[in-house]
């Protein structure tokens, strides 16, 4: 986030942080007298070391933070002495400027650091598309949108790696879907889950109309086997050959791979590679995401029944975004934003128009129920 889009620190948000702060170096405070008593027994001072490391670059935040005030602290201070002194007042004014700032500074991090962090954040991700309501149109749209984020990924230096594409007879995605890697991958798009809607005149339209036309997009974090245990019990592999264009290679093998869970009656369907053995390993892979998000939705729904995310719920059935194309706009539903040059979006290039305002507005929101969970 930049410098322009960090959020002001009012005055009540400031001394409710404090307060969060002090309690922090009074556990700290606790738990260093506790590791240093010799009666400690082992597993307390295991539980109490985890915790202190744990709080450690927190509280090297808090350091830095109370040396600044102690400077701020003592510059005021001189300035009150030498208020005659015009050459130290002048000087000790610019030093007490910069000072200000890194303690904002410093407090704009201590803020981050005590919000809310969604530990999935920093995983890969995999990608769904799918058609909706529009017939071909939504099917050709759904192609767009697919290379948008190909295009995207490709920007930000991520590795995109098609799983599976069922293409429509003019060659548009019925449904596809990727596997994106990179630094922080599902933190940057978990917000582009929901329904894409577009407004254009069809390649299949003669008279010029424009039709309204919508695809669903999922944006699942990666799992792995320690997040998902899959027992072989617990699924059904069957194989078989794969549909296509044709070719030397179509419907000659049982290479495709459809896997179900048995438990949930999910079901993942790959027939992108020629070997059975890569199709499975895309399913599994699809598969284990899918289960994670299940386990992760349980786990936030228990947490608070009554959890509303303003910015919107990442649900697929959730309208986000439009693309008007002949008025050559994109208009993000959930922020508020439009965007008037919509090949750019499309190409991938201004997505983080969008991208940025969500991750921005998700901020603000973690620090207002910050502040309200705080008050008493």
């Amino acid at each position: 986030m930049t410098e322009a889009q960090q959020p002001q620190l009012s005055p009540d948000l400031v001394r409710i942080m404090e307060r969060r702060l002090s309690a922090i170096e009074h556990r700290s405070t606790c738990l260093q007298n506790l590791i240093n008593q010799p009666e400690a027994s082992p597993a307390e001072y295991a539980r109490a070391n985890k915790e202190l490391r744990k709080l450690s670059g927190c509280m090297d935040l808090i350091a830095h933070l109370r040396t600044k005030q102690k400077e701020i602290d003592g510059l005021k201070s001189l300035m009150a002495e030498c208020p005659e002194d015009k050459d130290m007042l002048d000087m000790a004014t610019e030093e007490l400027s910069k000072a200000i700032e890194e303690e904002k500074r410093l407090q704009s991090l201590l803020l981050k650091s005590l919000l809310p962090k969604d530990e999935a954040d920093e995983r890969d991700s995999i990608l769904e598309v799918r058609a909706g309501t529009g017939g071909e149109e939504a099917s050709l749209f759904a192609m767009d949108v697919f290379k948008m984020y190909e295009r995207y990924s490709q920007k930000k230096g991520w590795k995109f790696e098609v799983v599976d594409i069922a293409e429509s007879d003019l060659r548009g995605y019925k449904e596809a879907s990727a596997a994106i890697s990179g630094a922080g991958v599902y933190g940057k798009l978990k917000f582009e889950s929901g329904v894409h809607r577009v407004q254009r005149v069809p390649v299949t339209e003669k008279s010029g109309r424009v039709h309204t036309s919508a695809v669903s997009v999922a944006i699942l974090p990666q799992a792995d086997e320690v997040d998902v245990q899959l027992r072989n019990e617990d699924l059904r592999i069957d194989t078989y050959r794969s549909g296509g264009s044709g070719g030397q290679h179509a419907n000659t093998t049982n290479s495709a791979v459809r896997i179900i869970h048995i438990p949930t009656g999910m079901t993942v369907a790959i027939q992108d590679e020629r070997s059975q053995h890569m199709n499975k390993a895309k399913a599994l892979k699809v598969l284990c995401a899918k289960l994670y998000e299940i386990e992760r939705s349980r786990i936030q729904i228990s947490r608070s029944k009554l959890r509303s995310e303003q910015i919107g719920s990442g649900d697929r059935s959730e309208r986000i975004r439009t693309y008007n194309f002949p008025q050559g706009r994109v208009t993000d539903h959930r922020v508020g934003i439009t965007h008037h040059a919509i090949d750019d979006v499309t190409q991938g290039g201004n997505l983080d128009v969008f991208i940025d305002a969500l991750l921005l507005q998700q901020e603000m929101d973690a620090i207002a129920s910050f502040s309200s969970s705080s008050k008493y």
